[in-house]
C-alpha cells in the first residue's frame, strides 16, 4: 500500500502548476515563521520539500513519512542533513515532551485514525506546543477527494475534534476562490461534474494534462522549495463555528494546554 502513496505524491521534476507550487512554499514558509529556535517534528512529510526551509529557522527538524518509497526521495535530496525515518501517525516512535511544533501537511484526509494522531501529537508536544495542519477544504462546492484518501476534515471538524483532545485552534484560509483566474472560475462546475462522473485522473502524472487545462502554465516541482524565491502572503481568518466555503485550503494552528 505505501508504495501507491508514490502517484499521488509531489516529486521533484513533476509539471504542477503555479498555484501549487505556491502553496508548497506558503505553508512552509508559515511554519517556519513559528519555528524559529524550535524542535520541529514533520509527520507525513512525503519527498520532504519544505525541510530546507524549516531548518533555516529551527533548532531541530525531524521527519518522516510511511512510505519508505517516498522517503527515499527526501533522502537523496537532502543526505545525512535531517534525521528522516519510517514510521506511521499513531504510534508515534517518540517519547513525550520531545517538540514544539509538530506538521501534518496536506495528508490528514489519508489517515485511518485521525484521532490517535491527535492524541499522539499532543503527547509528544511540550507545553505551549503546536500541531499545525494544512488541508485541502472538503466544503467547497467543486471539491474532489484524493485516491485513498480515508476522511477529510472541514473548519467545524477540526475545531471539535481537537478541543475533544485538548487544544485550542486558530484557523485560517488561503486562495480564495472567488479571486482565481477567470479559465478557473469558469471550469469549476466542469470540474464538479467530472468528480461527480469519476472522471479526474488518479496519479499525478495523468493529472498533468488536466492542470494544464485548469490552470493554464506549468512549472516544475523542485527538490527543496528553499531555493524558490517568495513573497508570503497572510492568510485569511476563519470562523470556527460555520463550514468555510471560499477558500481552497485550510490551515490550522491547535496549541496544547
Amino acid at each position: 500500500m505505501t508504495a501507491e502513496f508514490v502517484s499521488v505524491t509531489e516529486m521533484e521534476g513533476q509539471r504542477i502548476s503555479a498555484e501549487q507550487l505556491n502553496r508548497t512554499c506558503h505553508r512552509y514558509h508559515w511554519a517556519a515563521c513559528m519555528a524559529a529556535g524550535k524542535d520541529v517534528l514533520e509527520v507525513a512529510c512525503g519527498s520532504g520539500p519544505g525541510l530546507g526551509v524549516l531548518a533555516a529557522q529551527a533548532k531541530s527538524v525531524v521527519a518522516g513519512d510511511i512510505s519508505p518509497e517516498v522517503l527515499a526521495r527526501a533522502k537523496a535530496t537532502y543526505g545525512d542533513r535531517f534525521e528522516l525515518s519510517v514510521f506511521p501517525a499513531s504510534p508515534l516512535p517518540f517519547a513525550d515532551d520531545s517538540f514544539d511544533l509538530v506538521l501534518m501537511f496536506e495528508a490528514l484526509y489519508y489517515l485511518p485514525d485521525v484521532i490517535g494522531f491527535f492524541r499522539e501529537a499532543a503527547r509528544v508536544l511540550r507545553p505551549g506546543g503546536a500541531l499545525l495542519i494544512v488541508t485541502a477544504n472538503k466544503d467547497l462546492f467543486d471539491f474532489t477527494p484524493s485516491p485513498f484518501s480515508q476522511r477529510y476534515l472541514g473548519t467545524v471538524e477540526l475545531v471539535s475534534e481537537l478541543a475533544a483532545q485538548g487544544f485550542t485552534v486558530t484557523l485560517g484560509g488561503l486562495t480564495d476562490v472567488s479571486k482565481v483566474s477567470l479559465r478557473q472560475r469558469i471550469l469549476r462546475p466542469m470540474k464538479l461534474l467530472a468528480s461527480r462522473l469519476g472522471l479526474v485522473p488518479k496519479t499525478m502524472h495523468s493529472k498533468v494534462l488536466l492542470k494544464r487545462l485548469f490552470f493554464g502554465s506549468m512549472t516544475v516541482m523542485p527538490a527543496d522549495v528553499s531555493t524558490v524565491e517568495y513573497a508570503y502572503e497572510a492568510l485569511t481568518p476563519l470562523n470556527p463555528a460555520e463550514p468555510d466555503r471560499r477558500h481552497k485550503v485550510i490551515y490550522c494552528e491547535a496549541r496544547c494546554g
